[in-house]
């Protein structure tokens, strides 16, 4: 796989469960209100919703175990605002992902997908080396915490359609217009 040759997020793998203090902070973005979340290694989710108190409810599902502190993290929230704006990733965001080891190679290969363009699940199958993992494919995406940042809205179906995103098929068109530059 080689490297993008645009900025993308350094990706940080962790192997165990996230365990301690997770602070977070909510902003208004394109597509709604955003929360990001930060343990000590980097961001360790980006969430969307419309419903502000939804996304700490959210966070606690994904991150159980852990005390969830509000914190003022302004930098990272420019940083995802300006992501979900432009499509173009600070290179300076750093994400601490966990995962399995094939979720994160998927998620690894998404980062590759240039602003403004999409693949199918089948070509991601195809390019981490699993040709026949497509629905495997299709759930790791479905895994993925980091809206926009790991772009898994740049996936479609071998048909073209848009389906299957976890912040709503109207947030994925909207994001693809925006990067395709039709804001």
């Amino acid at each position: 796989m080689n490297p993008p040759a645009f900025p993308s997020p350094r990706l940080h793998f962790r192997h165990q469960p996230i365990s301690g203090t997770l602070r977070h902070a909510m902003g208004r973005c394109a597509l709604g209100t955003v929360l990001v979340a930060r343990s000590d290694r980097g961001l360790c989710a980006i969430l969307l919703d419309d419903l502000p108190d939804a996304l700490p409810v959210q966070l606690a599902g994904i991150f159980p175990g852990t005390c969830l502190e509000p914190a003022p993290l302004h930098g990272e929230l420019e940083r995802v605002t300006a992501l979900i704006d432009t499509g173009v990733c600070d290179p300076a965001l750093d994400l601490d992902v966990g995962g399995t080891p094939f979720q994160q190679r998927v998620w690894q290969m998404l980062c590759t997908i240039p602003v403004g363009q999409t693949v199918t699940y089948t070509d991601v199958a195809q390019q981490i080396g699993a040709p026949a993992a497509v629905r495997a494919v299709a759930s790791a995406c479905a895994a993925n915490v980091f809206a926009i940042a790991i772009p898994c809205h740049r996936v479609l179906r071998r048909d073209g359609l848009l389906t299957g995103y976890r912040w709503g098929i109207e947030r994925k068109r909207a994001q693809l217009q925006r990067e395709r530059g039709g804001d």
